[in-house]
């Protein structure tokens, strides 16, 4: 396990297509799908582009800025979606939400995913939020449609059946701290600094935040804090209910992170099929009103009651023994 977790706090990120890692010893440059990549780190390396246009956005597509990784052993079912790109502080582009969606739409259909952690490679920064040099090359329709974009994906990643955990060791800014907004749960390093900025862009939360915000932390402190632009550090946004956890950074700036795989391990061993649906009646119940909450809440426990998990929690309580959940 020990391996494992010096292999994922690494910043580099493995091959879009191969996931097999290249020897660190090695430093040539090698060529890879038309991409140039230096052994021993298996990001491409991409000169600053426009990537808004076509040709640039192809080339770019041979880039890897989201990856996925499978936790092994006694972590078998935690997932971790790691953003990776470098250059741009993991600004939302083109690229990278292509491959986010690609992945999210894969993870919504993988029942042997119990528990979604989303973190970042990049030294102190979640997400950048939107990449405003992409977003400066289109026009009004074009950039009402990649907004649109956007707001899609938040929606795709808050509806995964799984719980989802946002991890944030630095830096989540507008878009950035939708993309956490639309996880279950999130903690954060009490240096990380998150804020809705787009007023201060003279824009406002346009991927969910407008809308999520309020309902994390309640209406008037969303209202102050989309009103001002204001950024809070995670012990602030601990105390407001923004985040679930804040802890202090570490040395190897990757406390949220660390804090995040506690709290999907605590996850981890819980009947996945009950807490899919009790992730499904919590979400939709809320934005109805409580009696058909409650008809929806019925409905996800009648989908619980023929499971094999439920009989095996039943039985593991009566032998006073741990439960082994399969998700059947």
């Amino acid at each position: 396990m020990t391996t494992i977790l010096r292999r994922l706090t690494g910043p580099s990120c493995s091959s879009w297509r191969r996931r097999a890692m290249l020897p660190r010893e090695t430093s040539s440059l090698i060529h890879r799908d038309g991409a140039r990549v230096l052994a021993g780190d298996s990001c491409p390396l991409t000169g600053s582009s426009r990537a808004h246009s076509r040709r640039q956005h192809t080339e770019a597509a041979d880039t890897v800025e989201v990856d996925l990784r499978r936790l092994e052993g006694a972590d078998d079912g935690i997932v971790e979606v790691l953003m990776c790109r470098h250059k741009a502080r993991n600004a939302l582009g083109h690229v990278f939400l292509s491959q986010m969606r690609g992945l999210v739409s894969m993870l919504s259909n993988d029942s042997a995913v119990r528990v979604i952690v989303l973190r970042s490679s990049v030294p102190g920064v979640f997400c950048a939020g939107a990449d405003l040099k992409e977003r400066a090359l289109m026009n009004n329709s074009e950039s009402d449609l990649f907004v649109h974009g956007l707001r899609s994906l938040m929606t795709q990643i808050a509806s995964l059946p799984p719980p989802t955990i946002a991890a944030m060791d630095g830096a989540a800014l507008g878009g950035g701290l939708e993309l956490a907004l639309a996880c279950d749960l999130r903690t954060a390093a009490h240096s990380a600094q998150m804020g809705l900025i787009e007023t201060t862009r003279g824009l406002l939360p346009g991927a969910g935040g407008s809308q999520r915000m309020p309902r994390t932390v309640g209406m008037t402190l969303a209202k102050e804090l989309i009103f001002t632009g204001r950024c809070v550090g995670g012990q602030t946004a601990l105390e407001m209910g923004l985040v679930n956890r804040a802890v202090e950074q570490n040395q190897t700036g990757d406390a949220a992170y660390r804090e995040a795989l506690s709290l999907a391990r605590e996850i981890l061993p819980q009947a996945p099929i009950a807490v899919r649906m009790a992730k499904e009646a919590m979400n939709r119940g809320i934005e109805v009103d409580i009696d058909l909450a409650m008809s929806i809440e019925r409905m996800c426990y009648a989908r619980v009651i023929p499971t094999r998990d439920r009989q095996e929690g039943m039985a593991a309580f009566i032998e006073k023994r741990p439960p082994q959940y399969t998700g059947e």
